[in-house]
């Protein structure tokens, strides 16, 4: 055992922390502080601990039941008798006691059969010897940590490896691919070589994964500071071809008549690692590492220009929806901003490389609607050319695009820009039901409003109405409704 640091200090001095101790010690029941909470003073890895693990040799209900008592008598203990394990939640805080235990699994489930254990078995049960350093907070060595694994050396080396046999370890709860990639990609650690030679060879096991389980390890991953490095390893482990096979079909460089293309699969993880630096909007890093995802059904060699993959944004936004259904992801709101950014995300790189006009502008502003400055951080993480003088080239442009909308915002105000005549009013002028051509007028008229053929006003709105509707065969009812 090693005498508490300072780092530890501080840990056991915490709130929650405190009270556990108190518990334990009022009813006479071993008690350790375990798990991640441990691992990120040890490392002084800066973030909140929302959640802390204590491992009890003793009945768990009974020490939680005291926990709840001494923070607040009218907390609701969540208890999950088969795996001897208690919770309480208090001031988003999750407390997790359980009681110390060994464990054996089934090929089909991650799910364990349980039993009493010793401190030592619970310890050698965890996923990785970093999370499986405990710290006593029993009177005779309150503070001491307790790394009969070997944790803290794996932690001076930034190592993840498992206190088992690899193989076991991971067949038993594949789930631990994906924890061990996420805190690769969170601690900027190294996977062990046994270790990542399990995962390849038991890959395959994340099938009995829940998707909820799986997205939550990934979207993790994707919200580090360099998601690049997390990717990259799931791609060598073999998960990305089967969680996201799009994404696998993005790599590999073609050649024709000595003309080749980038790589889409590493430029696109570029572009994660660029809008990871600008941004933390979850549902944005989705839309970069999927923003490509409709280049491989697009891709076509022109004898005189190379490769193109035209329309790749629109066959992308359409491929969305069938990934987030695949993954259990939300189909609501998320999976719509996330098709939008795709479906747009080279309209700014086009404005940037032609002459601006403000048509061209509005239509973008009208499209994009709220999401305009998302769109501009994505393509502005769109650029990864090494060459600097392009890069600096493709920058200065947007920066004109920028300013541009701007102006064009500020004087046309398109962002909220609502068509003077409503559907209804069509209706009611040409005695129509609800059709397709009050769509068409309607869209007439937007059209151009936006293209600048008439100005955002009634009276224009309502002249240009009357033309294109008697074009069409409709008849109005002018009893000047228009005033």
């Amino acid at each position: 055992m090693i005498n508490a640091n300072k780092k530890i200090q501080k840990l056991i001095k915490h709130k929650i922390v405190d009270i556990v101790h108190e518990s334990a010690t009022s009813i006479s029941q071993e008690t350790y502080l375990v798990g991640g909470a441990v691992r990120d003073h040890l490392i002084d890895r800066k973030r909140k601990n929302r959640d802390l693990d204590f491992v009890t040799l003793g009945c768990e209900i009974k020490l939680a039941n005291e926990i709840r008592n001494k923070i607040n008598k009218n907390l609701k203990i969540s208890r999950f008798k088969n795996f001897g394990t208690a919770h309480i939640n208090f001031n988003e805080i999750n407390i997790e006691i359980v009681k110390a235990r060994k464990e054996s699994y089934h090929l089909s489930s991650r799910n364990p059969d349980v039993e009493p254990g010793t401190l030592l078995d619970d310890l050698k049960r965890r996923d990785f010897t970093i999370n499986a350093i405990a710290v006593s907070l029993n009177n005779e060595n309150f503070g001491e940590l307790i790394d009969p694994l070997g944790g803290l050396n794996d932690l001076k080396n930034k190592i993840i490896i498992t206190p088992r046999d690899p193989e076991i370890t991971i067949s038993d709860d594949p789930l631990r691919i994906l924890r061990g990639v996420r805190f690769c990609a969170e601690l900027n650690f190294e996977i062990n070589n046994s270790l990542l030679n399990a995962m390849k060879k038991n890959c395959d096991r994340i099938k009995i994964i829940s998707k909820e389980r799986i997205v939550d390890e990934i979207n993790k991953i994707i919200m580090t500071d360099k998601p690049s490095k997390g990717f990259k390893l799931l791609d060598k482990i073999g998960l990305i071809q089967i969680l996201i096979p799009p994404l696998n079909k993005l790599k590999g460089i073609e050649e024709k008549e000595g003309i080749t293309h980038k790589d889409n699969f590493y430029h696109t993880l570029q572009v994660v690692d660029n809008i990871s630096q600008v941004t933390n909007k979850i549902w944005l890093r989705w839309s970069a590492l999927l923003h490509d995802i409709g280049k491989p059904n697009s891709k076509r060699f022109d004898k005189k220009i190379g490769w193109t993959f035209h329309g790749h944004e629109y066959i992308g936004s359409k491929m969305i929806f069938e990934i987030f259904k695949k993954l259990k992801m939300p189909l609501n709101s998320s999976l719509k901003y996330v098709q939008k950014i795709v479906l747009l995300s080279s309209r700014p790189i086009i404005l940037s490389n032609n002459i601006v006009t403000d048509s061209a502008v509005r239509r973008l502003i009208y499209d994009a609607g709220e999401e305009i400055e998302d769109l501009l951080m994505l393509c502005e993480a769109d650029i990864t050319t090494k060459n600097k003088k392009r890069r600096d080239k493709y920058l200065n442009n947007f920066k004109i695009v920028r300013q541009k909308i701007k102006m064009v915002e500020d004087r046309d105000e398109i962002r909220n820009f609502q068509p003077p005549i409503s559907g209804k009013f069509i209706m009611s002028i040409f005695n129509l039901q609800p059709s397709k051509e009050v769509g068409i007028l309607k869209e007439k008229i937007k059209d151009a409003i936006l293209d600048g053929k008439i100005p955002n006003e009634y009276n224009s709105a309502f002249e240009l109405l009357l033309k294109e509707g008697t074009k069409m065969g409709l008849k109005p009812k002018i009893n000047e409704e228009k005033v």
